[in-house]
């Protein structure tokens, strides 16, 4: 083997150490900032737990009823994730349904919408907490509150 082989075949085993090396103290910091156990992470966000995910589906046959929710929900700080057509059947009254965690927030969300019946319906499929399916009282609403 000539000098020009060795030089090279050390360079790489060398550019190698330092490849692995730099991959494992990347490793090494992941694994401690993601399982360290620091009182400060563990504090919820301010505001978080006061945080309502919902989403917000129309039965009904008529238009924009559930964006008119959504903005009424988005007003009363409520974080609306969706809102669309329901493809089920159409309810008369407003469905406020609990996906996850305690009614009080679905309480928050009938409360600013002016109607709809809460309801426990634990869904772990749905990344919401409260699934709002809007009824034709919801429309008689708006057209109270318009006119």
């Amino acid at each position: 083997m000539g000098i020009l082989e060795r030089t090279g075949r050390g360079r790489l085993v060398v550019v190698a150490l330092i490849a692995v090396g730099l991959a494992a103290a990347g490793l090494s910091v992941w694994w401690h900032l993601g399982h360290r156990e620091d009182a400060s992470l563990a504090r919820p966000v301010p505001g978080d737990r006061d945080r309502v995910v919902v989403e917000v589906l129309n039965t009904t046959q008529a238009v924009g009823l559930a964006r008119a929710a959504t903005r009424l929900l988005r007003d009363a700080g409520i974080d609306v994730v969706y809102f669309g057509s329901d493809t089920g059947a159409v309810v008369d009254s407003t469905q406020v349904l609990v996906r996850r965690g305690t009614p009080d927030g679905a309480a928050r969300v009938a409360a600013a919408l002016g109607v709809g019946a809460i309801r426990q319906l634990p869904d772990a499929g749905r990344l919401v907490d409260v699934t709002v399916r809007i009824g034709r009282d919801f429309a008689a609403r708006l057209a109270a509150r318009h006119s």
